[in-house]
């Protein structure tokens, strides 16, 4: 009788865990969480519409206008940074960069005794004031391959005061650009068309 009560005992302890088995593999099948198949987190993000451009940068004074009102004394000051390379009076030699006398108008490559890079002898042209302007607010992006290291000027005035200074170096001064007309004629007149005259009482 005692071995018949003790595997009635044993019985019973496996039947608990058989059952505790069952229903921990059941539970797993059942709360098991979805994995991603690749870890992280997707973020979304909105693609571009096509043919959507950048915003362009707002458009500078034309030279023109901002010579009119040029600080040549303030122009004077800034010419000092230039001295680091070259030299700005008749004569003197030069130096790094070119002598800058005369260079109001004069063709490019020009200055004798001076080894031009081959970008600026390709570039042709003279030195206008929309040249220069265009070649101080950044050297090697409007002439790529120029030996010139000068970052640029980001300022238009400061430009324009440097070129207005530059023009006096010379024993004949370009005369300074006229600024162009902005002033919008009214919608359908003519060009010197006046306005009619207002009759009294009307």
């Amino acid at each position: 009788m005692e071995s018949f009560e003790l595997n009635k005992i044993l019985g019973a302890v496996l039947g608990v865990c058989l059952c505790l088995q069952v229903l921990h593999l059941s539970a797993g099948a059942i709360f098991a969480p979805t994995l991603p198949a690749k870890p992280g987190f997707a973020i979304a993000v909105k693609e571009p519409e096509s043919g959507a451009q950048a915003p362009k940068k707002a458009l500078e004074q034309p030279i023109e206008n901002l010579l009119a009102t040029a600080n040549v004394d303030h122009g004077k000051d800034i010419s000092k940074v230039c001295m680091a390379c070259h030299t700005l009076q008749k004569g003197e030699p030069n130096k790094i960069g070119p002598n800058l006398w005369g260079v109001v108008g004069r063709p490019r490559a020009s200055e004798p005794g001076y080894d031009y890079s081959a970008a600026m002898k390709a570039k042709g042209g003279s030195w206008t004031f929309d040249e220069l302007d265009e070649f101080l607010a950044g050297p090697r992006n409007y002439i790529p391959g120029t030996k010139m290291t000068f970052a640029g000027l980001s300022s238009e005035n400061q430009r324009a005061d440097i070129i207005a200074y530059l023009r006096t170096l010379s024993d004949n001064p370009l005369p300074l650009p006229t600024a162009p007309n902005t002033t919008a004629a009214p919608a359908g007149s003519k060009p010197n068309e006046q306005a009619p005259a207002q009759k009294k009482g009307s």
